[in-house]
């Protein structure tokens, strides 16, 4: 199950999911620094989180159908698909990052979508990956969209990305305050942020991980032809003899 495109676009007008917001995209550009050049690939419900990547060369948002669709960039030149996320519409080697958001932990087919962001991104392209902590609290409350589908801890998360042949480069978490709608720990959230990162990072509410795409180059090998252990021998079938003639 995944929250609708419109309960996604109301949390993150709202003050709660603007701090949520705010908070992840720190630790973005904690792993990505800088995307000049790049073309970006948003898979999910990433739009909240590549507005500030306003450097790279090309942005693209692709929103599952099961969600549905909202404009992005709003205001600007819309950017947005819609589609099967096991079907990406792009060629092979397209993008030079994928930035996966509400779109792992929420996906039917999550094999199927892993193995079409590797397809997409260019020999040794990045993905990241934001996704709920299990050991969190905002995984536990469907007034987020942190609440709904599957949530990772970062050792499940860590193989699924190997399994895929991602390697895995740079990892944070965020949102470490509970997912309370008070003003008053709205006010502390900054402070108790940095405090709690340092110290029980791995009770945030979400898991960022960054992962590069492994490329292997085979050589020919001559082939070997072994002989066979089996032996077929013919089977004679029994012939009537023929009339003898009087």
């Amino acid at each position: 199950m995944r929250p609708d495109v419109s309960e996604l676009i109301a949390f993150y007008q709202s003050r709660q999911g603007d701090y949520a917001r705010r908070l992840i995209q720190v630790e973005l550009r904690q792993l990505w620094h800088d995307l000049s050049g790049r073309a970006v690939l948003g898979v999910g419900f990433p739009g909240p989180f590549l507005g500030p990547f306003d450097e790279a060369e090309r942005r693209v948002v692709f929103m599952p159908a099961t969600q549905g669709v909202t404009r992005w960039p709003d205001p600007g030149r819309n950017a947005t698909a819609l589609g099967r996320e096991d079907e990406l519409p792009f060629a092979d080697g397209s993008f030079d990052c994928v930035l996966m958001a509400h779109a792992l932990e929420c996906c039917p087919h999550p094999n199927r979508l892993m193995r079409e962001v590797w397809r997409v991104l260019v020999d040794g392209g990045r993905l990241m990956v934001i996704v709920p902590n299990r050991r969190g609290l905002w995984c536990w409350n469907e007034r987020t969209p942190f609440g709904y589908g599957q949530p990772f801890t970062l050792g499940q998360l860590e193989r699924t990305l190997n399994n895929h042949l991602f390697t895995i480069e740079g990892e944070r978490a965020a949102l470490v305050m509970p997912p309370l709608r008070s003003a008053y720990l709205r006010r502390i959230t900054i402070p108790a942020e940095r405090i709690g990162l340092r110290w029980l990072p791995q009770f945030a509410g979400t898991l960022i991980v960054e992962a590069q795409k492994q490329f292997y180059i085979g050589t020919a090998r001559a082939a070997v032809i072994r002989p066979s252990s089996r032996r077929y021998l013919p089977v004679l079938e029994p012939v009537a003899a023929p009339a003898k003639l009087t």
